[in-house]
């Protein structure tokens, strides 16, 4: 029988069905717990067991005090839930609970989509994992000498395994080396998180999500991150791609259409380069978005996350406040 947990004094909850030990279940969830290695060496998962029952299902190397255990204290990365339960415990309110933290990651893959578009999937090692926020950014560094910044294209509740997308971008030190010259186990230096794209997972609203060609990888994270949230709310995702090629993994959202009576996607072809608006492509992009905004009037009403190139998130953002939307309801972020 899965276990249901409770989380105090945030009032988060969820249930644990099988092996998982509760950090794992609170991931897996969306519940961003604070945690540190994972591993039961470092003691930041600590926090009392209000009721119930645990048992412990590994070694940790921190050691709690006889105080510590006598009050109720357990590491939640090595004990699982045998009752419901009610934990106090830390969760992260926002960016600023967020540690910044120097990772040493593995190229775990790295994999052509199409000519101009590569998924990277970089390995952190076990015992020092990358906790942040879905939509959540980092630097990487390679080689001490070429570094740059991207999205996060998975979600925390799989903290060791990061996924990038990355463009073909000619002249762009950074996104060329990325591209070409990364190899399988070369090491990839990790510096993060930061920014402040993240789901505010208190509101009921509907949730719109656009992203402008390469804006699906903070996109992605975040809604991975609201499907493990198990919300009732309805989800809208537009993806608008340059070109057709621009859209380049479709067959996610398609199968989160396909498995969710909630979810609707549509995927949307512009025509022209969404990086460098001119004043007719500025304007047909304005008649683009009019067209969403009539086929889905629950956009009114709802949050709306916008990624992608700063022009055309710039002008996607002002069209929403302008048709009425309220400038808190509207997230954006721009490269």
């Amino acid at each position: 029988m899965p276990a249901h947990v409770s989380i105090l004094p945030s009032g988060h909850d969820f249930s644990i069905d099988g092996p998982d030990s509760i950090l794992e279940g609170a991931l897996h969830a969306g519940v961003p717990l604070n945690y540190g290695c994972s591993g039961g060496n470092c003691g930041l998962c600590k926090a009392r067991l209000v009721s119930g029952q645990v048992r412990k299902t590994r070694h940790h190397d921190y050691v709690l005090t006889e105080a510590e255990k006598s009050q109720g204290y357990v590491l939640m990365c090595s004990n699982a839930a045998v009752t419901d339960v009610e934990i106090e415990a830390d969760v992260a309110g926002g960016v600023h609970d967020i540690p910044l933290q120097q990772i040493a990651a593995r190229v775990k893959s790295i994999t052509a989509l199409n000519p101009d578009m590569a998924l990277l999937h970089l390995q952190t090692p076990r015992t020092n994992r990358l906790r942040f926020l879905a939509g959540q950014s980092v630097m990487l560094r390679l080689g001490g000498a070429v570094s740059g910044v991207l999205p996060i294209a998975s979600c925390p509740c799989d903290d060791r395994n990061l996924l990038f997308h990355v463009p073909r971008r000619p002249g762009n030190v950074f996104l060329d080396h990325l591209f070409s010259r990364l190899a399988s186990n070369d090491i990839v230096d990790i510096e993060g998180p930061q920014g402040e794209f993240i789901l505010h997972e208190k509101s009921s609203r509907p949730l719109c999500f656009i992203a402008f060609d390469t804006g699906f990888a903070p996109v992605k994270s975040l809604i991975e991150h609201a499907l493990s949230l198990d919300a009732s709310e309805a989800i809208f995702f537009y993806w608008i791609g340059s070109d057709e090629r621009s859209i380049y993994l479709p067959n996610i959202g398609r199968a989160w259409a396909d498995a969710l009576d909630n979810f609707h996607y549509t995927e949307l072809a512009a025509g022209y380069d969404l990086a460098s608006l001119t004043e007719k492509s500025g304007e047909m992009l304005k008649t683009m978005l009019q067209g969403i905004a009539e086929g889905c009037h629950e956009i009114r009403n709802g949050d709306i996350y916008i990624a992608g190139q700063e022009q055309a998130v710039r002008a996607a953002a002002q069209f929403f406040v302008g048709m009425g939307v309220s400038n808190v309801r509207v997230f954006a972020t721009g490269w």
